[in-house]
């Protein structure tokens, strides 16, 4: 373990470690890094996507445990370990005025209890990189950004034996570097839509510019491109597997792979805290690290 890169990716649903970060994680895997996925939630309240199993009276009534299959599939398709924090998932809630999140739900958990099972672990698999989601939550669903309250509290924590006794969560331990997930960043968005574009071929993102003016959003800084594009058939792979959730005939999937390659051979990220020395842009999330690991 004093020798291994080590990574933690910690996601909301089952299915976010796939669509955010997954060809990154395929290529640590393949380099020998152990990678930690964390679900915080079952996916319980997520709405069936893929209208090829809408309707599918089995998979309303066992959607957690389809989920949970589903996570299985991908988990091995990428290569990684994956563990449950153990929450019920909040659903996205809709209408003006918005309605009460269910009772029970992750995004109303105490967020000092819910970071103190991260914590556990942190200090179990002594993570040198923890990965998360911004303020923002990447996108406004509750239970992204509980995900990145208690992915903060626990970065700073887990070091602390004095906020988690070590006798409950065994010893303490500092990953260096946190980072957000920015791959669905406002570059790479317009870079293959006028990609596809100039080809003469159907761009599925035309909607996703719109909404971005729509909603203002404040462009992230992306400190760290991290060279992928040899996983990203495993990416995809992965994220297929997740069946409920996407559609395979989909905009996921439209945009042709040599396209993809040539244009935007990447995935981003936003550096938001380090202990160690690095330099800006990076390539790699271990810059820094590897010469100390």
């Amino acid at each position: 373990m004093t020798d291994q890169l080590r990574l933690m990716a910690v996601h909301a649903h089952p299915d976010d470690e796939s669509s955010k970060g997954a060809a990154t994680m395929a290529k640590y895997v393949s380099e020998g890094v152990d990678v930690l996925v964390v679900t915080c939630t079952g996916g319980e309240r997520g709405s069936i996507l893929n209208p090829k199993l809408q309707g599918d009276s089995y998979i309303e009534e066992h959607i957690h445990e389809v989920r949970k299959k589903e996570m299985d599939e991908a988990r091995e398709i990428l290569g990684v370990r994956q563990s449950w924090l153990g929450y019920v998932d909040s659903g996205l809630p809709e209408g003006d005025p918005l309605p009460p999140l269910p009772e029970g739900c992750f995004a109303l958990a105490d967020v000092d209890e819910a970071a103190g099972r991260l914590v556990r672990m942190i200090r179990e698999q002594k993570p040198h990189v923890v990965t998360t989601y911004d303020e923002n939550g990447g996108y406004p669903h509750p239970d992204h950004i509980m995900t990145h309250k208690i992915s903060m509290v626990a970065f700073e924590s887990a070091a602390d034996a004095e906020k988690y006794p070590e006798a409950e969560f065994g010893p303490v331990w500092q990953p260096q570097k946190l980072y957000f997930n920015q791959g669905f960043n406002r570059p790479r968005t317009v870079a293959l839509h006028e990609a596809l574009l100039a080809r003469g071929l159907e761009s599925p993102y035309g909607d996703w510019l719109e909404r971005w003016k729509e909603f203002e959003r404040v462009e992230r800084t992306l400190t760290t491109h991290v060279p992928c594009d040899d996983f990203y058939e495993i990416r995809d792979k992965a994220l297929i597997a997740h069946a409920t959730q996407i559609d395979p005939d989909g905009g996921w999937f439209r945009v042709p792979m040599d396209v993809q390659r040539e244009v935007w051979p990447t995935e981003e990220y936003e550096l938001a805290k380090s202990f160690v020395d690095t330099s800006l842009p990076e390539s790699d999330l271990f810059a820094g690290i590897r010469d100390n690991a």
